[in-house]
Order: structure tokens, then C-alpha cells, then sequence
């Protein structure tokens, strides 16, 4: 059972952040700034895929690609022009640890599942009902022709990017998200982004006692606290360990935070 006064905390982070200013300087501000369902859903599917790291380094990125493709994200995907931008084989860095090559393999196989399937919404729409299940979905998919490495080859590890890139795209009647596929999975299904700023919240409210290891449980908190005091996180081993987890002792997170609690 959840406290009011957790509930409570949790409506004043709603109010704090389910706002239009949540907006500036995050990266969902892209896909607000481009016209059509099509060019937002390409718009924030690639901006989702790089926001990790320094948002004063990936930000601009996004911005680059937005502009190459004079807003219209979907085309340039779609057409290949992105290929006169980012030539294969390119060793150049394009972000940290991503490589202009290795963005044009990416684009390509973006390219790939747009011709095949129409978007990457209608794709999902005909292999998920679910937040996991459109993860993994999303997930199969890029690794077909051997992934890139920018989108998660399965579900094993938190997918935070991708887990934020379905909240855009499936909640509705926010002035964050977009809801475009609000009509093919389920909201209640969605699985929180997690990072470590969100462990930290969890361990703070007396919800968690160890970080979950995979997407699976990165989409469960504990009905309870742990007996006695909760003792530190220790996010490095423990994150590739599932051996910590009793299926029993879980239920959604999406049952605890109906919003976004800070900017990701």
C-alpha cells in the first residue's frame, strides 16, 4: 500500500514536471519543434537514442540532425540524404563513443524498418500491446542485420533510452509526451527510465533495497522495504546480477509514478 504521503510527493513532482517549461533544454524539446506525426516520431526516436552523457555535448547533435534534414526527420531517414551527412565507414566521432560510421549503419537500419514496415509505429503496433513487449520488440528489430550498437541488441540491460522514447510516444494528454501510439500500448504497461538518479528516489523513499538488474525488473519495485536499514547502493555488479530477485516480490512501476519525476 502506498503512503498519501508518498502519493502526495509523487503529485507534486507531476505538477512540477508534466509542464510545458519541462520542456526546455531537454531532449523531447526536439520533437515538439517539427511538423507532422511522422517527422515527431523520427524526431523522437533519434533524439531519445543519443540523450546520454553531457546534455551540452549530445544536444546539439540532435540539433544538427534536425536541421540537416530541415525538419523534416522522416524524409531524410526514409530518402537516405542522410548518407551525403554521414558517409559509411567514417571513423570520425560523431558522439562520444558513437562514430559517423556507425550513425550511418544506424540510419540505415532505421532506413530499413521504415521502407519495410512503414515507421517504426506501425511496426511495433503489429508485434506489442505492452511496454516490454514493444522493448523487446524495438530491440529484435534493430539487431536483424547485426545492430549498431546505439539501440540495445536485447532486453537484458534497463533500456533507459528506449523505455523514454515509448513514454513520448505512448502517454496522451501531456504537454511532454506525444501519445501517438497511445492507441496501441497499453500506458499502464510502460516501464519508468532508469538511471541512477532514480535508484537513488527509490532507495530515498524506503522502495528499493538493491538496484534491479535488467528491464524486466527495471519495470518492478518492491511491495515493501527491506527489513532494517536499507543499505547503500552498489551500482556496479549488482546490476548484472538477476539472482537477487524473487518474481513474487514485485509489482509495476507504473503503479507507484503515473509521471515523470525529474528531467532525464
Amino acid at each position: 500500500m502506498i503512503s498519501k504521503a508518498t502519493k502526495q510527493l509523487l503529485r507534486q513532482y507531476a505538477a512540477k514536471y508534466e509542464t510545458v517549461a519541462f520542456l526546455e533544454g531537454d531532449p523531447s524539446w526536439f520533437m515538439h519543434q517539427v511538423a507532422g506525426a511522422s517527422n515527431q516520431e523520427a524526431t523522437a526516436f533519434l533524439a531519445a537514442c543519443l540523450s546520454y552523457g553531457s546534455r551540452k555535448q549530445f544536444m546539439p547533435k540532435i540539433q544538427w540532425m534536425v536541421e540537416r534534414a530541415e525538419g523534416k526527420v522522416d524524409t531524410w531517414v526514409r530518402s537516405g540524404a542522410f548518407t551525403d551527412d554521414l558517409p559509411a565507414g567514417d571513423s570520425r566521432c560523431f558522439y562520444r563513443l558513437y562514430t559517423v560510421g556507425q550513425m550511418h549503419r544506424f540510419l540505415q537500419d532505421y532506413r530499413r524498418v521504415m521502407l519495410e514496415y512503414g515507421s517504426l509505429g506501425e511496426y511495433v503496433s503489429s508485434n506489442a500491446c505492452d511496454g516490454l513487449v514493444a522493448i523487446e520488440s524495438i530491440c529484435r528489430v534493430f539487431g536483424q542485420e547485426g545492430a549498431s550498437g546505439i539501440v540495445p541488441q536485447n532486453a537484458q540491460s534497463a533500456c533507459k533510452r528506449v523505455c523514454m522514447f515509448l513514454r513520448w510516444m505512448v502517454r496522451s494528454g501531456s504537454p511532454v509526451d506525444l501519445g501517438l501510439w497511445a492507441d496501441c500500448i497499453d500506458r499502464r504497461t510502460l516501464i519508468m527510465p532508469l538511471d541512477t538518479h532514480v535508484l537513488a528516489e527509490q532507495q530515498l523513499r524506503h522502495n528499493v533495497h538493491r538496484p534491479p538488474p535488467n528491464t524486466t525488473d527495471a519495470g518492478n519495485i518492491p511491495r515493501r522495504p527491506a527489513k532494517g536499514r536499507l543499505r547503500p547502493l552498489r551500482l556496479r555488479g549488482e546490476l548484472k546480477n538477476p539472482k537477487h530477485n524473487n518474481g513474487n516480490y514485485f509489482r509495476p512501476f507504473s503503479s507507484l509514478f503515473p509521471g515523470p519525476l525529474e528531467k532525464y
